[in-house]
């Protein structure tokens, strides 16, 4: 028998149903130079492995005349990518992974990759908790009315925007997470506040609408919602535009904000780049490294910064802004982590980086 499943460790014929019983996907063998490769396994007929931003799809191959569809993919060391499997026009989580992000979509995670001990599996049928306290946010400014969660994790602290909340409550279990890391004591206590989004692009480049609704109405909501919360020590998290809008936050609305975990963020972005065949062709660091050369004042401001390894057009924009968001007087931290544009790999940066801005610490 052809040794290709053997080498990953799974028993028996392919396609026979012990063969399935005992398949686990994806399964892992090191590559030799310091990476890995990835098998993937599939029962029913032709699909693809649909990867978030970090390898286009890959197609399965099928195991002579049987059920049995795979695609070994070559992996770099510690990468933790989310992907879904595509058969037509349909998508879905994969039943052989336990590990997943909502309804259509599973987490791989290389054996080396780092650790991520508070975010719990969550399966494709799995209904996440959500926090008790409900708002109900009709906005002025922003128009329209908006469901916000909150949660004090260890009894509430500081207040922690988390933008795009409904991603936070719905895909991946941030108000788990958070309470065990408080639990764990690797967090301070805190108070969540799930901020939704109806239009990311509209509400999140550099316009101040939605900070002004935030400061004159969100936060006056939760100081008066009966959740303790420290709104004089408020940080924001944000991610890709999120984590551009965060930054905007810090710049134009001095004192709103104290803190800042920016993971992925768009500092490509400026005015007039819609017209670009690509965005990121635009000028380095865009409308935020523009600003930030009339050198702002951020002293007082801390900004934990992460970006992947393997968002390589990223990185100018984003090497630029950290270099002057220090040079304004920001404490800033910077750090990398194995994936690409991915939420499975926010998450990480997450819950470290709103410790550090929390801890007072500048290591």
């Amino acid at each position: 028998m052809d040794d290709t499943f053997a080498e990953f460790g799974l028993p028996g014929e392919p396609g026979t149903d012990a063969f399935w019983a005992a398949a686990a996907s994806p399964a892992w063998k090191p590559d030799g130079a310091g990476g890995w490769t990835a098998l993937f396994l599939w029962r029913g007929s032709f699909a693809t492995v649909d990867f978030e931003s970090w390898s286009p799809p890959v197609p399965l191959r099928r195991w002579g005349g049987t059920d049995c569809w795979y695609a070994e993919v070559a992996v770099p060391a510690r990468l933790r990518v989310t992907y879904r499997l595509r058969a037509g026009d349909a998508a879905c989580a994969d039943p052989l992974n336990p590990v997943g992000a909502g309804g259509e979509l599973s987490i791989a995670a290389a054996p080396d990759a780092p650790p991520q001990p508070h975010w719990p599996a969550v399966g494709a049928a799995d209904v996440l908790p959500l926090p008790s306290t409900r708002l109900r946010w009709t906005s002025e400014r922003l128009g329209g009315r908006r469901t916000v969660r909150v949660h004090p994790a260890g009894g509430g602290g500081p207040v922690v925007l988390l933008l795009d909340g409904d991603d936070w409550l719905y895909l991946h279990p941030a108000m788990t997470a958070f309470d065990s890391a408080v639990a764990a004591g690797e967090l301070p206590p805190v108070t969540l506040v799930f901020v939704p989004v109806r239009d990311r692009e509209a509400e999140f480049a550099c316009r101040p609408e939605l900070w002004e609704a935030i400061r004159d109405e969100l936060l006056p909501l939760v100081a008066d919602c009966g959740v303790p919360a420290s709104p004089s020590r408020t940080v924001v998290a944000g991610q890709s535009l999120g984590g551009l809008s965060a930054m905007y936050a810090a710049l134009e609305f001095p004192g709103l904000v104290t803190g800042l975990a920016c993971q992925s963020p768009s500092f490509w972005w400026g005015p007039g780049v819609d017209g670009l065949a690509d965005p990121m062709d635009g000028p380095a660091g865009g409308a935020v490294a523009a600003r930030l050369r009339g050198r702002p004042d951020l002293s007082g401001v801390r900004v934990a910064f992460d970006v992947g390894e393997h968002e390589g057009r990223m990185l100018p924009h984003c090497e630029l802004v950290e270099r002057l968001a220090g040079e304004a007087g920001a404490t800033v931290r910077v750090s990398r982590s194995p994936s690409g544009h991915d939420r499975a790999a926010w998450r990480h940066a997450l819950l470290r980086d709103v410790a550090w801005v929390l801890s007072g610490d500048d290591a």
